[in-house]
């Protein structure tokens, strides 16, 4: 063998290491976690490029923008009746907050914070301990239909409050899954809280990003009830088996407060699962389908397949049983 053909074999033994190496790099995901917004966050995504200082930003942003933790945001300046110009996320999620407060019958209102503020689910669990009159009389400022928004300034009753507590975690989630596609990455999975958007697949294990379901169980610890492949499409889920109150006759009413009376809802459902084109979407109708019930959840759904939806509630025997509906994955 001559020189020469040494040299090319040695070229092409090394070329071949080095795309194997390039395509293993390719293939590693970053892991970044977190706490964000009272919680936890969880972003995998293929590309070596650490971007958790963007990813702070944004959820800076997001914060000043919608948490009513933060008595200087914008909605707490709002809700203190400041006359406040709105950045595009909170326009964002007050336009999509409107379409599904149409579209649910007002099943979905973000004006019942205060109301849901005034029921205590903390030291003693078994007792209501909000009164009638104070119920009515908040009450009287709920309706989402009342606020409007002319060039990015909000109108409203001074009484109304107004959070985006049960849309924020997956307006949250679709922000860090559309900055990863603008830059170009289209494999990711992003989690805050368990509100989920995954695209493409898990290519550091070549397969279809896998997430759990929570079984639901009353003795605080957790479970997966069943596992699913999501891809292109966010999911959130509403349980009802954390936070409840039992009244005198046994009856469990869960902390979703229903919109139309300002009280909990007795309800047999203890979880729903929504599976959307994005997460926003998806934590909201996971929020009203909690307060609708099962018939007319399942008779909002025929002219929505858009949306998919699995069920888990208790029968009139107690026992567990779920349903799945507009073909929510088996597995």
């Amino acid at each position: 063998m001559n020189k020469f053909t040494v040299v090319v074999l040695l070229f092409v033994l090394f070329s071949c290491r080095e795309n194997t190496k390039q395509t293993q790099t390719l293939l590693e995901n970053t892991k970044i976690s977190g706490p964000v917004f009272g919680t936890s966050f969880s972003v995998i995504y293929n590309s070596e490029i650490n971007y958790t200082k963007q990813f702070d930003s944004l959820f800076a942003v997001v914060n000043q923008s919608m948490s009513t933790y933060l008595p200087d945001s914008d909605i707490s300046k709002l809700n203190r009746n400041e006359i406040v110009e709105m950045d595009q996320h909170f326009v964002n999620v007050y336009s999509a907050s409107k379409k599904i407060y149409k579209a649910t019958d007002g099943a979905f209102d973000p004006t019942i914070g205060d109301v849901v503020n005034a029921w205590s689910f903390g030291a003693d669990k078994n007792k209501f301990l909000t009164d009638s009159t104070t119920i009515n009389n908040l009450m009287s400022f709920v309706g989402f239909d009342k606020v409007m928004m002319i060039d990015k300034i909000v109108h409203k009753q001074p009484q109304t409050y107004i959070e985006f507590n049960a849309i924020a975690k997956g307006y949250g989630v679709d922000v860090i899954a559309d900055f990863l596609e603008s830059k170009n990455i289209s494999n990711y999975l992003v989690e805050i809280g368990g509100e989920i958007r995954a695209s493409g697949m898990n290519m550091e294990k070549g397969t279809p990003w896998r997430v759990g379901l929570d079984e639901p169980r009353f003795d605080g610890e957790q479970s997966v009830l069943k596992g699913i492949s999501l891809s292109n499409a966010g999911m959130a889920t509403s349980g009802t088996y954390r936070k409840f109150k039992t009244d005198d006759n046994g009856n469990r009413y869960a902390h979703i407060i229903n919109t139309k009376t300002g009280y909990p809802t007795k309800t047999n459902i203890l979880s729903v699962s929504v599976i959307a084109e994005d997460c926003m979407t998806a934590d909201a109708y996971a929020t009203a389908f909690q307060a609708m019930g099962i018939e007319k959840v399942t008779e909002f759904l025929i002219p929505h397949p858009d949306l998919k939806v699995f069920l888990v509630f208790e029968n009139e025997n107690k026992e567990l049983e779920t349903l799945n509906l507009n073909d929510f994955p088996e597995n």
